[in-house]
């Protein structure tokens, strides 16, 4: 007679192949992480080639990074939810709602400790009514989620009355975040490096990350080996508003005002750069590397195309074929055998 599995070797059981355990799978992740450094080689030969002058300046270097930490912290939190097998499209609207809600008068009165938990908290809950939705009222994460974007943007444009609400005297420590810097770098930039850093322990260190490839590889395998898919899709969509949250508070720093308009398309951005570092859109595989790799790409293409004058609409029309292209090198990937 067999013995009762553990709910710690079921988790293992269910987790997808693709789960980064070592072994070929490691090695084709290192390879897809390769090929996204030598895209981002070529882009920044581009850069010092048309614009030589601009480019390679520390201004500039420090504009990226800063430019990059607002969406990569919400990167981080796509990157979960997608590899849980879901999809976020409401983290710009949320960020929008979490920053206006923080730079309410009445918030501000209380000075920028409270105003940094209004956004986080704000961002947080926007993303628990999302994952209750879902895993609970059994909605799909798409519909779901675009309601949210609508309603959490009407709400801030409510709040506001459509006007941008400025970070007032006496909250400069917000600002600070911003206009400190430590080694040339802007204290913001690290607040997103400590974000990478968690998500990726979080992903590969500990139980959770384990559970969240097999939520996305597999729900049913998950279910049987004893993990509580339900729960752990909620727990995934209220990181997404965590993470939404914290962006609320760099975009404060950076831009020194809290308005419905912040965070506009940032979804696009954050999940193009998740399916550009390779994770599926199905879940189950996916890097916090190739998500971060797949956001610098993106951001320096927008400051290639900033620097060098060309018109916006060209610059969505370029992200829009590298998400086609990223999507279809994914199928055929799936495909080949490994």
């Amino acid at each position: 007679m067999s013995e009762p599995s553990t709910p710690a070797l079921d988790e293992r059981a269910a987790a997808p192949a693709s789960a980064p355990r070592g072994g070929s799978r490691l090695k084709l992740g290192e390879i897809r992480h390769l090929g996204l450094i030598v895209a981002l080689g070529l882009l920044a030969v581009a850069g010092l080639v048309t614009v030589p002058d601009t480019f390679a300046t520390a201004s500039n270097l420090v504009s990226i990074l800063s430019l990059a930490a607002t969406i990569g912290v919400i990167t981080v939190g796509a990157t979960f939810v997608i590899i849980g097998g879901g999809i976020d499209l409401s983290v710009g609207a949320v960020m929008a709602l979490a920053s206006v809600w923080a730079t309410t008068l009445a918030t501000q009165s209380y000075g920028p400790f409270v105003m940094i938990i209004c956004a986080v908290l704000v961002g947080t809950g926007a993303g628990l009514i999302n994952g209750l939705l879902i895993a609970y009222g059994r909605l799909v994460p798409f519909i779901a989620t675009l309601a949210m974007l609508v309603a959490a943007r009407g709400l801030a444009q409510r709040m506001s009355d459509r006007k941008t609400q400025l970070v007032q005297q006496g909250n400069e420590a917000i600002v600070d975040l911003s206009t400190t810097r430590v080694l040339g770098i802007p204290l913001l930039v690290y607040v997103f490096a400590v974000v990478v850093v968690l998500g990726w322990v979080l992903l590969n260190r500990t139980t959770f990350g384990r559970r969240t490839y097999a939520v996305g590889g597999n729900p049913e395998a998950a279910r049987l080996a004893g993990i509580d898919v339900r729960r752990h899709t909620m727990l995934l969509y209220a990181l997404s508003g965590l993470c939404c949250g914290i962006a609320a508070v760099l975009i404060m720093a950076r831009t020194t005002t809290g308005s419905s308009t912040h965070g506009d398309l940032y979804e696009l951005d954050a999940i193009a750069a998740v399916i550009i570092g390779g994770t599926l859109l199905t879940g189950g595989r996916g890097t916090i590397i190739g998500s971060i790799l797949g956001l610098l790409i993106f951001t320096l293409i927008t400051n290639l195309f900033i620097l060098n004058g060309l018109n916006t609409s060209d610059q969505l029309i370029a992200k829009g074929l590298i998400i086609v292209v990223a999507v279809l090198l994914q199928r055929r990937a799936l495909r080949s055998p490994v």
